[in-house]
């Protein structure tokens, strides 16, 4: 390969990894701005005053309503129960999903705690109030979509990993239904099952480091390339026979 070619080929793949690299460090810059305004609303929201639960037919969206206080009143509908099978800090077990019935003729689902694996079989350990209740808490988008590894629903087999509210209120036949689901604050008592309040509202950001990692990667291609040239470039000595 002649010279010429050489340094073309060098400086095109050169220029297609700085590229590459820097889009990525950028790309972390603007999830790092967007993590922030997400931890910060989450903040306000979690401290806010308590408000009145959407109703079924409003629009609902990640970024706008995720974690609000709100609060529903409404009777539980125990026999439509689901159980998500989850791991927690307080280890592997199952979120109770109880489908809740407004005054409307609507239900929205709340999730009225945890129950450690080995405890769901017993239903009369996590009884849901009876009449007229009023459920605090937090709202929730569901959870339609898993992680590359994570196991997906099976209705049919009545076997629940992610807190889909679609899925599950039409194959308990319960429509209409609110959009979302409500993280049930914990009771008076922190040991009676199903334990609530177990809402993680801690987010890790780590973009930053994620950001700095592929700009220094972006310059040090530059600072090869430089070398490289340099190298080429130089006089020919006796040890390159």
């Amino acid at each position: 390969m002649t010279a010429s070619k050489k340094f073309l080929s060098l400086t095109i793949a050169t220029a297609i990894l700085f590229s590459v690299f820097a889009g990525l460090g950028t790309w972390q810059v603007f999830r790092l701005q967007w993590k922030r305004a997400l931890i910060e609303a989450v903040d306000q929201r979690v401290e806010a005053p308590v408000v009145a639960a959407p109703t079924f037919d409003t629009q609902v969206t990640q970024a706008d309503d995720a974690y609000r206080h709100v609060a529903v009143t409404g009777t539980y509908f125990e026999a439509a129960q689901t159980l998500i099978y989850y791991s927690t800090q307080l280890g592997p077990g199952y979120f109770v999903m109880t489908p809740l019935m407004r005054d409307d003729g609507s239900y929205v689902l709340i999730n009225r705690g945890f129950v450690p694996e080995g405890r769901e079989g017993d239903p009369s350990l996590y009884p849901a109030p009876k009449g007229a209740v009023t459920v605090e808490g937090l709202l929730r988008m569901p959870e339609g979509k898993g992680w590359l590894f994570s196991r997906a629903n099976d209705p049919a087999a009545g076997k629940w990993y992610r807190r889909d509210v679609a899925s599950i209120m039409r194959t308990k036949g319960l429509v209409p239904y609110a959009p979302y689901f409500i993280d049930a604050s914990a009771g008076s008592n922190p040991s009676a099952l199903p334990i609530g309040g177990l809402t993680v509202v801690k987010f890790r950001n780590a973009h930053l480091s994620y950001a700095i990692t592929w700009f220094v990667m972006a310059f040090g291609t530059l600072a090869l390339y430089v070398f490289v040239l340099r190298q080429e470039g130089r006089p020919p000595s006796d040890d390159d026979d």
